[in-house]
């Protein structure tokens, strides 16, 4: 495979950006490769800077549930554009936006859009304090809210490797506010409760988890979640930045029937561009400024270029049969899939079109289990992948996933290469 104009741009880009990337796990170290350099993509294709074309299982890490420069949503974008792509001011596309929004995701009985999952999950946690005037949050070993400081503790993702706290820069007083349980574990939860119920604002959680790869909630969990908040008064934040309209049009809180207090959504939201929400019960999101004490702001929250592809691209979504079609595709591509893995020491998490392949022998049920999977082993099998232009999500820890776009030729050719990596 040609890399010769890959390294020369990641040299030079090395000169300007710390790293040469604008977002960690990108520099591809924890898979012993060297950047990949992009010059567009279209569908389920990426073609780099030398012209080698790759197959697309990360997908902007699970944006374009239709594929690449979908020609509608592209279209929807440069309409808005030629109008200017922000004012600083409101406009009729963030009304639309969040009509849709409110529609699909019943619980957001009102939304504000930012720019960015880490903004919407920031908010929601600061919208918590304010309405509970209590101070603690609870999270879960290996979901990661986004590199905000108070969530920046045992955090799974590219942070996974680093100290508790999960970066340097974090004042152990903002890591103290935070208490970081394991996932599944129910009795973890209600000791906590039990102990400092009367200081938990919160309770944030990826209702499925992506971050730590793709972990699967066991029976009762996030019920259990939604009771014991309700009964101490603390709010219950479902972080949706990656399942919100992918895993059903009402994200994961639709499809496994929870409903939370508040619900952060990103990455699909925006259709492809800078965009994410928090929204949730009117009495809550009441407290955010102007009409409450709660303060928010963003220059480029809402712009009309962002509002706009995310309207296209939750019409398209609400066309009868999308998901079923999708999930369909899905089924078929893991059912032949687990059975390959399980041949080759990996194991197959997955749930509608977001997957997993952990090279470990045990269940994966929490961030202790995906920590035992083989990094080593997955490494030689990325660069394998890679080298037969195959394009994974760089890390062990994290999600891949399916899109209408991606052809059952392309599903097959996977399934065969897996077939022959030894």
């Amino acid at each position: 495979m040609k890399r010769t104009n890959a390294i020369r741009a990641y040299e030079e880009a090395l000169r300007y950006i710390p790293g040469g990337v604008n977002s960690p796990v990108r520099a591809l170290k924890s898979v012993g490769e060297l950047p990949l350099f992009i010059q567009k993509a279209k569908g389920a294709t990426l073609t780099d800077v030398d012209g080698n074309r790759f197959t697309d299982f990360c997908l902007s890490w699970g944006v374009f549930i239709l594929g690449h420069s979908h020609p509608s949503v592209n279209k929807a974008a440069r309409s808005a554009v030629a109008h200017g792509a922000s004012y600083g001011i409101p406009s009729l596309p963030e009304t639309a936006l969040a009509r849709l929004v409110n529609l699909r995701v019943p619980s957001m009985e009102k939304v504000r859009f930012v720019s960015s999952g880490t903004e919407a999950v920031m908010s929601a946690v600061r919208l918590a304090r304010g309405f509970t005037r209590r101070n603690l949050i609870v999270k879960f070993d290996g979901c990661y809210h986004g590199h905000a400081d108070h969530l920046l503790v045992s955090a799974g993702s590219g942070v996974a490797g680093l100290s508790r706290a999960s970066s340097a820069g974090v004042p152990d007083v903002f890591a103290a506010c935070t208490v970081s349980l394991p996932f599944n574990d129910a009795e973890a939860v209600e000791r906590v409760f039990r102990e400092r119920g009367e200081d938990v604002a919160a309770v944030v959680v990826e209702p499925v988890p992506a971050n730590m790869g793709v972990v699967l909630p066991e029976g009762d969990f996030l019920p259990f979640l939604r009771r014991i908040t309700a009964q101490h008064g603390a709010l219950l934040i479902f972080d949706e930045v990656i399942t919100g309209f992918r895993l059903s049009a009402g994200g994961a809180q639709a499809l496994l029937g929870v409903r939370p207090d508040l619900t952060t959504l990103g990455k699909i939201v925006g259709g492809g561009f800078p965009a994410a929400a928090f929204g949730g019960r009117s009495d809550v999101m009441a407290l955010l400024a102007p009409e409450g004490p709660v303060y928010q702001a963003g220059t480029l929250s809402g712009n009309p270029v962002a509002m706009s592809a995310g309207a296209k691209t939750l019409q398209i979504l609400s066309r009868d049969g999308y998901y079923a079609k999708l999930e369909k595709k899905a089924d078929r591509f893991f059912s032949e899939l687990s059975d390959v893995a399980s041949s080759k020491g990996a194991r197959l998490n997955r749930i509608g079109s977001m997957f997993t392949l952990f090279f470990t022998k045990g269940e994966v049920r929490s961030f202790a289990d995906a920590q035992k999977a083989d990094q080593s082993r997955f490494g030689e099998f990325f660069r394998y992948m890679l080298a037969n232009n195959v394009y994974l999500s760089p890390s062990q820890l994290e999600a891949n996933f399916l899109s209408s776009a991606h052809s059952e030729r392309a599903l097959r050719r996977f399934i065969a290469l897996m077939k022959d990596f030894s």
